[in-house]
């Protein structure tokens, strides 16, 4: 059931015990949206934790109180007047939803391709990130903003926007950045922290990026990390910004071994609609950037995602 954000702000308020989740294979905005609201609850007097069933990036080492994000143990069952769900429909949270027992879930998230499955589901895609509503749902409640908080909110508007380069990017969001900006975030160092990778990371994604191929007259460029590939490729995190630049594309993507016949797909697009592709193989996100994972060999997986990509192209 779909509510306001006044109602979300309400069913907040009035929890005292409140478990935070949000997506498997978590970036900026999860990552950011469950920490920062955790730090403003536990600063309201309430028992609020985060549960994300996934490894952490150590990218958000920068965050503060990263380390208090926890996975859900084996067998163990949790309990919670009210279970959020961050930046993602239910199903996509891993164990996390069968560990936890709570009287109310609420689902917030900004992606219009949310299957609205939640008991209640504060949905806005005109936010840029869910960040963004929850510095909205934060100043419903009339509260105000830590250092900490403020810091993991900015992360996620931030990652969530290309640092403010996407089409996404509203005067809202630049008024709600420079707000948390006010409280002291230094961008600066959210910069440096979200780019940073080893050596090592660096040479395995020019190994990847030397593989790229080009298909339909150029509108589309494509790195495929195959399962042997995928031994040296340990992040795939900005491989899409660099293949973005590229003259004349309209739709990139990388598609990335995750265990036998088994692809994860990421898109992003300047303009064609990669969110419809993704949820035509079960997955989700945003017009412009949006994924989802292929099942079958690697060339079953590359020719069913480029035909997709090229019907879409010709709509």
């Amino acid at each position: 059931m779909k509510i306001t954000l006044e109602e979300a702000a309400r069913m907040v308020a009035d929890a005292q015990t409140v478990i935070l989740t949000s997506h498997i294979r978590p970036d900026g905005d999860s990552v950011g949206s469950t920490l920062g609201l955790m730090h403003y609850l536990r600063e309201q007097g309430k028992d609020a934790r985060v549960l994300i069933d996934d490894e952490i990036p150590r990218i958000f080492g920068v965050l503060p109180g990263v380390e208090q994000i926890a996975r859900p143990a084996e067998g163990a069952r949790y309990t919670a007047d009210l279970l959020i769900v961050c930046d993602v429909e239910l199903k996509r949270t891993g164990a996390v939803l069968d560990a936890v027992d709570a009287v109310r879930v609420l689902n917030i998230d900004h992606h219009v391709t949310n299957d609205e499955e939640a008991e209640y589901l504060y949905l806005n895609p005109d936010d840029a990130a869910t960040c963004e509503i929850m510095y909205d749902l934060i100043r419903a409640m009339d509260g105000g903003f830590s250092l900490d908080a403020a810091t993991c909110f900015y992360t996620g508007i931030a990652t969530d926007t290309g640092f403010f380069r996407f089409s996404n990017t509203t005067p809202h969001t630049m008024r709600a950045a420079a707000d948390l900006i006010e409280i002291g975030v230094k961008p600066n160092i959210i910069a440096v922290a979200m780019e940073m990778k080893s050596y090592d990371e660096v040479m395995a994604q020019v190994r990847a990026i030397r593989n790229l191929e080009m298909f339909y007259d150029g509108r589309v460029a494509a790195v495929f990390i195959d399962e042997e590939r995928a031994k040296d490729v340990t992040t795939t995190e900005g491989i899409l910004d660099k293949l973005r630049v590229i003259e004349g594309t309209q739709v990139v993507f990388f598609m990335k071994w995750l265990e036998p016949d088994t692809y994860r797909v990421s898109m992003r697009s300047k303009g064609t609609n990669v969110s419809r592709i993704a949820q035509g193989f079960g997955g989700g996100g945003h017009i412009r950037a949006a994924g989802c994972t292929l099942h079958g060999s690697f060339d079953e997986a590359k020719k069913t995602i480029l035909a997709a990509i090229g019907e879409e192209l010709n709509r």
